[in-house]
């Protein structure tokens, strides 16, 4: 028997009040009927990464390369988000990846909203609302955006974890109401338990915490732009999963007397926040490890304040993960002053390497590297070496000589760094105008850094890769990256509390600022051309066994504004000019990698050649990266979020019915 009902459910946080609000399912169903669902068709997504292992792989394999062309919208769902001018908050871009497990959809929505949805139709079961948007915008760049949730069974009960702004929630998976028995009936505030005292306001999440065992493992996000001595610190936690109570901290940034604190020259480590880590966090249950992708520290893009290597800033560090005890690390920059923090979770796989079985670790970066390591020991799968890059002429400045670069696999970019023959060539007039315009700046290798003139560097701190990463194929051995080939400006100013436009900067001690970006972003030129040739995009497949590229296609049609520019008239443009983007891309059993990534449009390519096979038209354009599941009849589904500000849509593609 089935019955609707309509619930709300209201819990106070201080004066905070957290609502649940929606058409409410319960269905009679015994344990037979539930096994009976369970039969060979069914094929959940129960992660943000499909797994554990974040691999985004699917064992989906009802659509292939064969019949991908059936697919049609099956249905879609909007959530309603909207500019509420009472907080002055505004929706962003629609970045998250669903779930898909007992037989209901979870996503959540910019605004932290969490729905739960019928597999089949999308019709609403309940929506949860942490009413995020009364603390006003996010100090992250691109504004209010979530990414997912995820879950953790007690027993025979499915519990939903919502990491939202400074709070942690635990709900009812049938029913979307807060979990009593969790922290505060249903919340952990996590703006305490840190090394010290911090504007909450400052601090928030955008990613799916993770779960071992009986913990909850969160991480969290903080502003680029958010300048200041003690900015909210990148304290990775573990809480009991059925009481909230603090279970281990680990220190991103070393205090004193742990290990890494000397890379912090003059105590730096006293008064550095940031160092977080936002992108989300991978657990490996057989050896008991949680592994974090650390992001930048506080300047991200000055750090006279910050001298020295900065462990464990963007670095990939194991941790026990019963204890939160660090097994390894590894830095993958050292001071960073580029924006290029760790911006995906790690990768677990089996690969072979030269008759070699290896449990391995994955971890891409912005900069378009992969570096792959023995997740036990943390030794590299292939060697890395020190190579010396540029110094720095800003004053106060003092920037690593040296930084480490795999030997395999290669970049996923042709090329990393700006040169002249990387300038934009679709005409040999516009190439020299291009050409011309990068002599403004101070252009070079790979880790050029950020200068008082401007410097042109490649990829930008957009990256190479960002928050979508990659999916790893166990068939065919491949690593599918969607990347984006963007170049940008670093320019730093003296901080001056008169005149900067940095809202979130410490205008009482200048001195500590020291210097703050002055310019970045994407530079043009002859009104709205990049300075840098196409494409600018790629699907590119990595054969982690061989450590080789095994192919690389552009991808996406490419901005229109560029194709209608009045100099390239006539021009006989390629079809595939490549389409930027953060979001990334699934693989499934069927042999089918999906992928968005920023265009009105979802892509299908044959897994094995790279061959674009299909594309499916979007209202709006594609800003998430996709999942899949198979309902209990076979039916496979393909879901991506899409749209921005009062313009959102889930759409879930289908073969006919």
């Amino acid at each position: 028997m089935t019955i609707a009902t309509r619930s709300t459910h209201r819990r106070l946080l201080g004066p905070r009040a957290i609502t649940v609000v929606g058409v409410m399912l319960v269905t009679g169903a015994t344990a037979s009927d539930v096994m009976g669902q369970r039969r060979a068709g069914l094929v959940e997504w129960p992660y943000v990464g499909a797994d554990q292992a974040n691999t985004r792989s699917s064992a989906s394999d009802a659509v292939t390369p064969a019949n991908v062309g059936q697919l049609q919208v099956a249905w879609t769902w909007r959530p309603e988000e909207r500019a509420r001018e009472e907080f002055g908050t505004v929706p962003g871009s629609f970045a998250s990846t669903p779930i898909m497990i007992d037989d209901t959809v979870f996503v959540s929505t910019n605004y932290n909203r969490v729905a739960a949805l019928d597999p089949r139709t999308g019709d609403v079961r309940w929506v949860f609302d942490p009413r995020a948007y009364e603390d006003g915008m996010p100090t992250l760049g691109g504004g209010f955006r979530h990414r997912g949730v995820t879950t953790w069974r007690d027993g025979d009960d499915l519990r939903i974890f919502l990491a939202s702004r400074f709070r942690l929630f635990s709900l009812d998976a049938t029913t979307g109401a807060v979990v009593d028995s969790f922290g505060d009936e249903g919340v952990v505030d996590l703006s305490q338990d840190l090394i010290w005292p911090i504007d909450r306001s400052h601090f928030e999440f955008n990613a799916a915490p993770v779960v071992y065992k009986d913990l909850v493992i969160v991480g969290s996000a903080v502003g680029d732009r958010v300048i200041y001595r003690r900015t909210p610190p990148g304290d990775v936690r573990a809480y009991d999963a059925r009481t909230g109570a603090l279970v281990w901290s680990f220190h991103t940034v070393p205090q004193e007397g742990e290990f890494g604190s000397q890379t912090w020259e003059n105590e730096a480590w006293r008064y550095t926040g940031a160092t977080n880590v936002w992108a989300g966090m991978t657990v490996d249950e057989a050896n008991e490890l949680v592994f974090l992708p650390v992001g930048n520290p506080t300047n991200s893009y000055y750090g006279g304040q910050r001298l020295g290597d900065n462990l464990f800033a963007e670095s990939l560090v194991a941790l026990d993960a019963n204890t939160g005890e660090r097994a390894w690390h590894f830095q993958v920059v050292h001071h960073g002053l580029w924006d290029y923090d760790l911006p995906t979770q790690p990768m677990l796989m089996p690969i072979t390497v030269d008759g070699r079985s290896i449990d391995a670790v994955a971890q891409l970066t912005k900069q378009g590297l992969t570096f792959v390591f023995d997740r036990v020991t943390g030794e590299p799968v292939w060697p890395i070496e020190e190579r010396a890059v540029p110094p720095s002429d800003v004053p106060g400045e003092i920037a690593s000589l040296t930084q480490p670069f795999p030997t395999r696999p290669p970049a996923v970019l042709p090329t990393t760094g700006m040169a002249l023959d990387d300038a934009f060539d679709l005409t040999p007039e516009l190439q020299a105008a291009a050409r011309d315009a990068m002599g403004q700046f101070r252009i070079g290798p790979l880790y050029t850094p950020p200068s008082l003139e401007g410097s042109l560097v490649r990829p930008g701190g957009g990256g190479a890769v960002n928050w979508g990463g990659g999916a790893y194929d166990a068939d065919t051995g491949f690593l599918y990256v969607k990347t984006s080939n963007v170049a940008a400006v670093m320019t730093l100013a003296k901080f001056d509390p008169s005149t900067t436009t940095n809202p979130f900067a410490d205008t009482t001690d200048p001195g500590y600022v020291g210097y703050d970006t002055a310019r970045g972003g994407r530079p043009t030129f002859e009104g709205s051309l990049p300075l840098n040739k196409p494409p600018y995009a790629f699907l590119v497949a990595i054969d982690l066994n061989a450590g080789t590229i095994a192919w690389r296609v552009p991808f996406g049609r490419g901005s229109e504004r560029l194709r209608t520019h009045a100099g390239l008239e006539g021009v006989d443009l390629p079809e595939r000019l490549g389409t930027p983007g953060a979001p990334g891309a699934i693989v499934t059993k069927g042999g089918l990698v999906f992928a968005g990534g920023g265009e009105d449009a979802l892509y299908a390519f044959d897994k094995r050649t790279g061959r674009e096979v299909w594309s499916g038209a979007l209202t709006e354009r594609s800003t998430a990266t996709p999942m899949t599941y198979q309902t209990s009849t076979g039916r496979q589904f393909v879901l991506i979020a899409t749209g921005s500000g009062n313009n959102q849509e889930l759409v879930a593609f289908a073969p006919p019915q």
